[in-house]
């Protein structure tokens, strides 16, 4: 099988990606489980926007602060100076944000932000944006999707990506040679016990690059977001309550019903004081109250939040609810530079699955969905710029050893033991630069 262009992923960052790759080019975009099955979907509280020149000096110290500093601030720069350029691509795809009784975008606030700069829709912005560029992209003439199709290898040749290998939802095992490839991945949620993940997403693209020596960056950098749905059924997904309640209003609560920590502090901030309440209460939990918010508010603010506490039944305009730290996000992955090309020829990395250091040590809120479209563009300029440079496909060698891919447990189990040795390697390092330092 060949293409142009091989898209691994369609979250936000693989579907926008494809959006502006160019319009004669065969793309083929795979996806692990079905197409929607992925976090973008799951995204709950917004996205960044820089409202004016005035809220700049703000929004890129809120984003360092958040970062520890460690964030690379020309990414930064670049995505915060992009944003209302992508806002606007968004609303022309027809992607409906919030507004206000005056018709002009509404914006709210989440925590390490110093002012009201995130776009929304409801409590399900994240739906919102990736099925409307699905759509978008299913209207494309020269793209193919395939579904349930696993990428377990990428066919590299004298430093070169030549496309990937692949697993069917059959089992069969196959090439897909492409002069492009564009890892768009998502988290590696799927390793942890408790992760706000879906289960698929087990850093395939990490496993991969460290077999063919492709530079990782910060792959020790896991986020936990402070406040998921308490369940006692660790098989569950953990079912996220937005930051956005916070940033309304909400509060955390001990088992005596007192509040412990400023809520709006950055998310590792509230995730320590959690950790330390659980313990000091010897409780799997603390409470998060939404009761101070107004009814109507809560309902059209948070509509999918309300209902899904009901089910569990809870009535968030009356009692808190259980809450406790999962793992959310992954802000380490494949180095890559400010086009999202990686240290191998012909193979880019967006989203999740990438580093381009916009996050630091610790993502900002809602600057996830912005920094995977903001760089996930900008790969697509530069591929549709360089394509004519590619390398023939010619040069890949005929014979592949599909047999290395076949037991999938055994090859699945393998990738997990390199990713979980690399993140202890770097961990191990870090924390000897500091005492050396």
């Amino acid at each position: 099988m060949k293409a142009d262009i091989v898209v691994v992923g369609s979250g936000c960052a693989g579907l926008f990606c494809t959006l502006n790759l160019p319009k004669d080019k065969k793309i083929i975009v795979i996806s692990k489980s079905d197409v929607r099955s992925n976090d973008s979907f799951l995204a709950q509280g917004g996205i960044s926007m820089l409202k004016d020149k005035e809220d700049y000096d703000s929004y890129f110290e809120d984003t360092m602060k958040a970062g520890h500093y460690e964030n690379d601030k020309n990414s930064v720069k670049i995505m915060i100076q992009s944003s209302q350029e992508i806002i606007k691509d968004l609303i022309s795809y027809g992607v409906e944000f919030q507004k206000d009784e005056n018709g002009v975008l509404a914006f709210t606030r989440e925590g390490a932000h110093s002012k009201k700069r995130i776009l929304f829709h409801e409590d399900i912005t994240g739906k919102e944006i990736t099925s409307t560029l699905l759509k978008r992209v299913e209207e494309l003439d020269n793209v193919e999707f395939r579904e349930y199709c696993t990428m377990v290898d990428i066919i590299e040749f004298a430093g070169v990506c030549y496309g990937v290998v692949v697993r069917e939802k059959d089992g069969t095992i196959h090439e897909i040679l492409s002069n492009y490839t564009v890892f768009a991945c998502g988290g590696i949620g799927g390793l942890y016990r408790h992760s706000t993940n879906y289960k698929h997403l087990t850093g395939d693209a990490i496993a991969i690059a460290l077999r063919h020596g492709v530079v990782l960056k910060n792959i020790d950098y896991v986020q936990i977001h402070p406040t998921t749905f308490y369940s006692e059924d660790s098989n569950e997904r953990s079912f996220l309550i937005s930051e956005s309640v916070r940033g309304e209003g909400a509060v955390l609560l001990n088992k005596n019903m007192q509040r412990f920590v400023d809520e709006l502090l950055p998310r590792d901030e509230v995730t320590k004081a959690i950790l330390e309440q659980m313990k000091k209460d010897d409780m799997s939990y603390v409470y998060l109250s939404m009761v101070n918010i107004p009814k109507k508010e809560l309902e059209e603010h948070f509509p999918n939040i309300v209902a899904f506490c009901k089910e569990k039944g809870y009535d968030v305009t009356k009692e808190p609810i259980p809450v406790v730290p999962a793992q959310h996000y992954f802000m380490g992955g494949v180095k890559v530079d400010y086009y999202s090309k990686t240290s191998m020829d012909q193979l880019y990395a967006v989203g999740e699955t990438a580093c381009n250091g916009v996050h630091g040590a610790n993502r900002l809120a809602s600057n996830s969905l912005l920094e995977s479209l903001v760089f996930s563009k900008r790969a697509a300029i530069q591929i549709g710029e360089e394509f004519d440079k590619s390398k023939s496909l010619d040069k890949v060698p005929d014979y592949i050893d599909f047999d290395y891919y076949k037991n999938e447990k055994k090859l699945g189990d393998n990738y997990i033991r390199m990713i979980d040795g690399a993140m202890d390697r770097t961990q191990e390092t870090r924390k000897r630069r500091k005492t050396n330092a």
